[in-house]
């Protein structure tokens, strides 16, 4: 506390701000948007668990199983998620754009035989920057505890019928309001085989030129009763990775000198959806967590992290292994299973709220700052640098805000409005001290994630 005191006293009061300063009346509107607010209220626990219910009736939803049928087996299932989609859609005008993605996959060690993977994509195009884009994704197939078995009973409904439902209910509610950037609901298919449906979608994605902001890829969202004996409703975790696996040598030495192993875009996503929890979320901490995935384990981010895009894992903080990827059966009084009675339906609308309200927040931000820089070496301030934003794509833009934190410091601690400029100093800050970065403002006070200086930190163009 008295460190926070003292540093608040050298940024903010004797500290002085060497570009056009920025007065009262320029900055825009901040705190709690009532907009957002009126988001996270409309997401109903009552369809998510009917959602989760329908896609438990499937009988298996397993990527090998049975896809004529129109009652079992993921053919069905896969159907009924477009068929919900779409009808999303009729009631919004057809503002979404739904549509089957595919692609054979054969010869590998979980798909030995030559399968359709088949995902469903939902697409709400931004108004005036529509190939910036943020995700939410699902995993539409299920397992019991031999992964070929493709007949068995295989409820999922915690893994991962929750972040499929999740994903559905984000889009009905989402689809009622028009956005800036574009916001895509994707269900995807062949997680438990090998995380098919993600490659296919990243491969692609990066093939037709999208600018990826973020992915937020929702993995078991309904269970609070853990293995460990815990029952907790009131925290989730946010996986994001550090270092991006795309980074390249010279980058990487740059990054020794200059920072940003705790800076990727993933991790800084990561803290912009804590804030969100905070600001917006009714009794939830999200706690960040400096890892990829759990460990030996995978999750739908990962491709797009592959192929270098923001991606994080939101979930469950206490995970009971008896009802993952188990045989539906009792041994010695336990209960084995992914059934509905393990999902708290309350929780998972909680954290479909935070998915929400994330999606809503960024798409209505003007994109993350580009080609941020930082120089300060040897004196005692900090100057940063970016360009411009396309006014065009951008017509909401206000200015940009600078955030700094102590390098040990988990969330940005400070932070100041500089207005519409492309240049500002932070005079009495030490850059050697402190991790900095800047996100664009909204005139509605929507911001971006904040933008680590250099490769280290960058969301792209």
């Amino acid at each position: 506390m008295k460190r926070t005191t003292l540093v608040s006293l050298l940024g903010l009061t004797f500290g002085s701000l060497t570009s056009s300063l920025a007065t009262a009346s320029d900055v825009p509107e901040a705190g709690d948007q009532q907009v957002i607010h009126d988001i996270v209220a409309d997401v109903s626990a009552d369809r998510i668990e009917s959602d989760i219910t329908t896609l438990v009736n499937f009988g298996t939803r397993h990527t090998l199983s049975e896809t004529e049928s129109d009652t079992r087996g993921i053919g069905a299932a896969r159907r009924w998620i477009k068929a919900e989609f779409e009808k999303i859609s009729a009631e919004c005008g057809g503002c979404l754009e739904v549509y089957f993605q595919s692609e054979e996959i054969s010869g590998e060690k979980r798909i030995p035989e030559a399968t359709d993977v088949v995902s469903v994509i939902a697409i709400q195009r931004g108004s005036t920057d529509p190939n910036r884009y943020v995700i939410m994704s699902g995993d539409i197939d299920s397992r019991v505890s031999d992964v070929m078995n493709a007949t068995s009973d295989s409820p999922g409904a915690n893994d991962n019928a929750s972040g499929v439902a999740g994903t559905l209910e984000a889009a009905r509610v989402l689809s009622k309001h028009k956005f800036n950037g574009s916001i895509v609901y994707a269900a995807l298919s062949g997680e438990e085989q090998g995380l098919f449906g993600g490659k296919i979608m990243a491969e692609k994605a990066k093939a037709d030129g999208w600018r990826i902001k973020a992915v937020l890829n929702n993995d078991m969202i309904g269970n609070i009763e853990g293995i460990n004996g815990v029952i907790n409703n009131t925290t989730a975790r946010i996986f994001a990775e550090g270092t991006r696996v795309t980074e390249t040598d010279q980058e990487a030495r740059i990054r020794r000198f200059t920072g940003g192993e705790v800076d990727s875009p993933s991790r800084n996503l990561a803290r912009y959806i804590d804030r969100i929890a905070d600001q917006f979320i009714p009794n939830l901490d999200t706690m960040v967590i400096y890892r990829l995935d759990r460990f030996g384990r995978g999750g739908h981010h990962r491709p797009f992290n592959d192929l270098g895009y923001p991606g994080i894992r939101i979930m469950e903080t206490n995970e009971n292994y008896n009802r993952q990827h188990q045989d539906l059966r009792t041994e010695d009084g336990i209960k084995y299973g992914d059934t509905l009675d393990g999902v708290n339906f309350d929780y998972a609308a909680k954290l479909t709220s935070l998915n929400a309200a994330s999606l809503a927040s960024m798409a209505w931000a003007p994109n993350p700052p580009v080609n941020v820089s930082i120089e300060g070496a040897v004196r005692p301030s900090t100057t940063l640098s970016w360009d411009a934003l396309n006014a065009e794509q951008n017509p909401q833009l206000a200015g940009y805000k600078i955030y700094w934190r102590h390098t040990d410091a988990p969330q940005w601690e400070f932070s100041r409005y500089v207005g519409n400029v492309t240049t500002a100093t932070l005079d009495n800050v030490v850059i050697d001290n402190y991790f900095f970065g800047v996100a664009s403002v909204s005139k509605k006070g929507y911001e971006s994630p904040v933008v680590y200086p250099g490769a280290a930190g960058s969301f792209g163009e």
